[in-house]
């Protein structure tokens, strides 16, 4: 998730989120309509397991506005992702995000964190369960396979950002058993576990020694590793520590556009050696340098000068009012976007670097992701046509849409099977 749109979904108190349940609605009665026919590389399309690795979506659940049972629309609502949409372009589903703004490292800030993700995680499991004719969380890669031949939508659940984990790494067993199986160390902000791409400062050098036994958990538990975040020193260290594959769930590459968000090629390629997968984002101001109008940088200041820059100073109505405000300067100062045409100049790039082995797309929907020629899930049938124009074969976009990923859930599961069954040196 992007900074900006990070500041639209901020850590509120918890007892605020414990009433603040995902919509659970049944789907509205429609009139029956005719579906437009689909075009052959649609239908090829709606054939792929398609999977998104960073689906920001569940923190809409905690808003009056959002439904997943009804089609929104991100012109007048800012949404991306739902389920009449999924179904029109063809998404079956990926990892929905557990997401907690970095804060303090107090061990108030740090309990507050840590309940604020639990809470994020049981909404994510309650939308599953009050949508199970559409919808089913899913634990494994056969979980997915057997999910998606049932018509239904995949729910794993990732988390972005470690901060709620605290100083305790056991924590993350708990995380687990809920259904975790992804986990990045850090977000925008150094925090106790790693050094993150976008703070102007440097920590560690990379991962901490509490970052270090971050990792060994996870690989313990079969949970994949996520590097998007993370300072570049960071993913070197998670590379020469971590026995399974990385993943990048939304980053792109510095060789298109030079951003502390995005990663080199060497870094990129020794990913790919060690059989991981780049899932390509589609925000825009990672995609290439997007300047403001001058009168919106004035009214995005204006409006800092009123609720301050420090998000976690705010209360909950605060918050409200912030986001109502916000939305209403967008409409009448729209922010500078990106292109489909320069998302797919990454996507390519990606793929002539590594190879359709080690690529996918994490688009960043619901976090600030989506341009212009593909502003929500419906138009994911443009990226298929868009490789199929560029010569990747059928299997090839397989693999790119959501056989990659698997694979390395595969790989991380086979290494939790392997720690649970090895004999333990007794010393």
């Amino acid at each position: 998730m992007g900074l900006n749109m990070k500041r639209l979904f901020l850590l509120v108190p918890v007892a605020v989120l414990a009433s603040c349940a995902p919509d659970v609605s049944s789907p509205a009665a429609s009139p029956a309509t005719e579906a437009p026919a689909l075009n052959p590389t649609e239908t090829m399309h709606q054939g792929f397991m398609v999977l998104d690795s960073h689906l920001d979506t569940p923190a809409s659940f905690h808003t009056e506005e959002y439904s997943f049972s009804k089609r929104g629309n991100f012109d007048e609502d800012g949404t991306q992702v739902d389920l009449p949409r999924m179904n029109e372009g063809g998404l079956d589903g990926g990892f929905w995000v557990i997401f907690t703004a970095q804060g303090p490292l107090d061990a108030a800030s740090l309990n507050s964190a840590r309940t604020a993700a639990l809470d994020r995680q049981t909404s994510i499991r309650e939308l599953a369960a009050k949508y199970s004719n559409d919808v089913e969380l899913a634990f494994t890669a056969d979980d997915a396979d057997r999910i998606n031949a049932e018509s239904k939508k995949i729910v794993f659940q990732s988390m972005e950002n470690a901060y709620p984990i605290g100083n305790d790494v056991s924590l993350l067993e708990a995380f687990y058993v809920g259904g975790l199986r992804m986990i990045s160390p850090v977000h925008f902000r150094n925090n106790q576990f790693a050094d993150s791409a976008t703070d102007v400062n440097t920590v560690f050098g990379g991962l901490s020694p509490l970052g270090e036994e971050l990792v060994r958990d996870a690989n313990r538990l079969g949970i994949i590793l996520d590097g998007s975040h993370a300072s570049e020193d960071t993913v070197w260290d998670m590379l020469a520590i971590s026995k399974t594959p990385l993943v990048l769930s939304h980053s792109g590459p510095k060789g298109v556009y030079d951003h502390p968000r995005n990663l080199s090629d060497e870094l990129l390629k020794a990913i790919a050696d060690k059989g991981g997968v780049i899932q390509v984002n589609a925000y825009g101001s990672y995609l290439e340098e997007l300047v403001a109008t001058p009168e919106r940088l004035a009214a995005l200041s204006e409006l800092d000068a009123k609720f301050g820059t420090d998000p976690s100073a705010l209360t909950p109505e605060q918050i409200e009012e912030y986001r109502a405000a916000r939305k209403e300067l967008d409409k009448s100062f729209p922010p500078p976007r990106s292109t489909f045409e320069k998302f797919k100049e990454h996507l390519l790039y990606a793929l002539e670097l590594v190879g359709p082995d080690h690529v996918g797309v994490g688009a960043d929907w619901d976090g600030g992701g989506g341009v212009d020629g593909m502003k929500d899930v419906a138009d994911l049938p443009k990226v298929t046509a868009a490789l199929l124009d560029a010569g990747y074969s059928q299997q090839d976009i397989a693999n790119i849409w959501g056989g990659n990923l698997m694979r390395v859930l595969r790989e991380v599961e086979a290494a939790r099977t392997s720690s649970l069954t090895s004999p333990k040196t007794i010393n």
